[in-house]
């Protein structure tokens, strides 16, 4: 076996069911560490093999997620006394480098927003149906609905990154091709929490900016239509996040600037604007309940409503630990998390805590469960 040649060959990575399967292996074995990890593969292939030999930087590799030919990835399979399966690995990417490890700056998100793509999981059905109402001219506009904390707001950034972020950034596989010539579209996020979106001006003024467009003086709502109704030619979304204190608590945004809008995307800028907006509840309820007319609010056709991750989607997330989680705590976070994204953030956290301490014990559980206590409207649903 020529290890030059495995060291080169970037053509097959493990599925995250292979990368389970392998990884649980290795924490049945007790082993923490990539050094030690990669030493101890590497002595077993030799010793129970009949002298096979396998390059350290390959094993190293594999154990990282990145691609390598199958036959290194039969050996060390067969070295741990495992069976290397269909499904088990695909090929990589083209031109798609893969480190799980060093990738990520953080394996797990607990208290903001998801903005990396490659940390956010799930919501394929949720994304297929809105990426399809943005392709089309003219740009429909959709609500996504849903709890606190249920992930409105990090599938707002998904949305807006995901199409133009580097292969190399992404998971292997990871669906990035949502949108035809995703070089045109622009994207504007408008959180309606920061101060400086709270008045008519400043929000006008940072909707222009984004879009490069010049700025008049004064940067008033009738002057404002002017400027995007004569320049806006390329297709722009609009993503409206915590727009509920929006209409509660900022008095200068009211009916006649809604109602501007709803006509700039309507009629103005020949379908090349659409709105995607989070809100726990009905646009037109929300409108009815904080005093507010329903004309802009009538023109979301399309509303989805956040619920848990499919287990296929939660396994997925916990899969991505850079060690391994065994089979058992696997069972239990899906169990306890019931596939909220943000409950498995904290348990799959807490357990990669208690792992990368050397710490055996059952203590984490509690200390999950703990965690988990602010958060009781996910759990009772």
């Amino acid at each position: 076996m020529n290890s030059r040649t495995l060291q080169r060959d970037r053509g097959l990575i493990l599925t995250p069911k292979g990368w389970q399967k392998l990884q649980a292996e290795i924490h049945r074995l007790g082993i923490t560490s990539e050094r030690y990890v990669v030493r101890k593969i590497h002595e077993k292939i030799h010793l129970e093999l009949n002298g096979e030999t396998l390059h350290p930087d390959t094993v190293r590799k594999i154990v990282r997620g990145q691609g390598v030919q199958k036959s290194s990835l039969e050996l060390v399979f067969k070295a741990l006394g495992l069976k290397l399966e269909e499904g088990d690995y695909d090929l990589v990417p083209a031109n798609q480098p893969q480190d799980r490890k060093d990738k990520d700056t953080s394996a797990f998100i607990i208290g903001t927003p998801i903005t990396p793509p490659h940390n956010f999981f799930g919501r394929q059905k949720e994304l297929k149906r809105l990426f399809d109402l943005l392709k089309p001219r003219p740009l429909q506009n959709a609500a996504i609905i849903g709890k606190r904390r249920s992930g409105k707001t990090s599938l707002l950034h998904y949305l807006k990154n995901i199409t133009t972020t580097p292969t190399e950034q992404l998971r292997p596989r990871q669906k990035s091709d949502w949108l035809p010539s995703p070089e045109n579209y622009r994207w504007i996020f408008v959180d309606f929490q920061d101060v400086r979106r709270q008045n008519r001006e400043g929000l006008l003024r940072y909707i222009l900016e984004s879009l490069k467009m010049s700025v008049p003086s004064p940067c008033d709502l009738e002057r404002f239509m002017d400027v995007v109704s004569s320049n806006l030619r390329q297709p722009t979304v609009i993503l409206l996040d915590e727009i509920g204190v929006g209409l509660q608590r900022c008095p200068e945004l009211d009916d006649g600037f809604w109602e501007s809008l709803r006509s700039l995307a309507t009629n103005q800028t020949n379908g090349n604007l659409g709105f995607v907006l989070a809100t726990p509840e009905s646009p037109i309820e929300l409108a009815r309940s904080t005093g507010h007319s329903s004309p802009f609010f009538n023109i979301f056709g399309y509303t989805t409503t956040l619920g848990a991750l499919t287990e296929a989607e939660a396994r997925e997330l916990i899969a991505s630990s850079p060690m391994p989680f065994p089979a058992e705590d696997v069972e239990w976070i899906l169990t306890q998390s019931k596939c909220w994204p943000l409950l498995l953030q904290i348990l799959c956290r807490e357990r990669l805590f208690s792992l990368e301490h050397g710490e055996n014990e059952d203590d984490w559980r509690e200390v999950g469960l703990e965690q988990l206590k602010p958060f009781a409207d996910l759990q009772s649903i």
